[in-house]
């Protein structure tokens, strides 16, 4: 069975959703998945996360990104490259995100128009995303790849749509970010029609294109808790998630009874806020549920970190589980 590639994105910035790729990363590693990060994210914040800036700042200037893998295919030179990949652990490899990749937003703009009218070029530069990836992960071999985007409605993250096999929705329990599915959900339906119809004006027989990525579900992400319990101002944005997920990203009708996300299909996880843990995890450049008493956590500490393991392993196995990603030992 091929590598599946699986984007992250959600249409409202601030939900948690580059930590949730970070730490899906580390635990797919631990669960013995040799897995693949891909920061498409020009701020390139998933990166800082693994890297140091003198580390960053050597890729940028050898052009040892996911940039530099596309670049000689979007100046006109080349095609395709294969960069140099980061292995923070065994079993885990990053590509690095770029500033640059944000110059490449005109024309892939471009290029989308240009299939209109069935010119092979901008067939090419449009899977130049799609194709970079599957070099890399045949490469290191990846059982899958996780995809950091921007949360811009953009050119790029269209090419990075069209390149993934299913998208996973991070939304928090507020005004904003529920928003952010409704125009997500827009607009993925409009790219999947208009992608269908390039498609169809593909002038070259034997030139492989994808076919564009599946909604798998949403991830509540971060909220705050008391007593077990979210808090009183979230409970009624948590309640509007699953019609909102499944009127506006699926287009179902949603006329029945309104669902609960405790009861939605479509919910992957509700995840806890590990507030306590953040701080010390970035301090010591780990995920959370690889901090040590040495780090700082300690007494209570320990039991959160048990729990947040706990959280993301059992998150991760549901999304390979939906995505039909086969256990390593299968």
């Amino acid at each position: 069975m091929r590598m599946k590639s699986i984007a992250f994105f959600n249409n409202k910035g601030g939900v948690g959703k580059t930590s949730l790729v970070y730490h899906l990363a580390w635990i797919y590693a631990k669960l013995d998945y040799n897995v693949l990060v891909a920061d498409l994210d020009p701020q390139a914040k998933l990166t800082t996360m693994f890297l140091s800036d003198d580390e960053l700042e050597a890729l940028w200037n050898a052009s040892d990104t996911i940039y530099g893998s596309l670049q000689p295919l979007l100046s006109g030179t080349g095609d395709v490259t294969m960069p140099k990949l980061v292995e923070p652990t065994a079993g885990l490899s990053l590509v690095a995100g770029d500033l640059r990749l944000s110059t490449a937003e005109d024309q892939l703009a471009s290029q989308w128009l240009d299939c209109l009218d069935g010119k092979e070029r901008a067939f090419r530069v449009l899977a130049a995303i799609w194709r970079a990836l599957r070099v890399i992960a045949d490469h290191v071999q990846a059982d899958l790849v996780l995809l950091d985007v921007s949360p811009i409605l953009d050119a790029l993250n269209r090419a990075v749509w069209v390149a993934a096999d299913h998208v996973v929705v991070p939304v928090a329990p507020d005004l904003h970010s529920t928003q952010g599915v409704s125009n997500l959900g827009l607009t993925l339906r409009q790219w999947r029609r208009e992608w269908e119809e390039r498609r169809r004006r593909n002038p070259v027989e034997d030139l492989a294109l994808p076919h564009g990525a599946h909604p798998v579900g949403y991830v509540v992400l971060p909220h705050a808790v008391r007593l077990d319990q979210p808090v009183q101002a979230q409970v009624r944005w948590m309640a509007r998630i699953p019609n909102a997920y499944r009127c506006h990203v699926l287009h179902e009708d949603v006329a029945s009874a309104p669902l609960t996300a405790t009861d939605d299909k479509h919910r992957l996880a509700t995840l806890r806020h590990f507030r306590i843990l953040m701080p010390l995890a970035r301090e010591a450049r780990k995920p959370m549920f690889h901090l040590k008493p040495a780090d700082g956590a300690l007494g209570g500490h320990t039991r959160a970190v048990a729990d947040c393991h706990a959280d993301f392993r059992d998150l991760a196995r549901e999304i390979a589980r939906r995505c039909d990603v086969p256990r390593p030992s299968a």
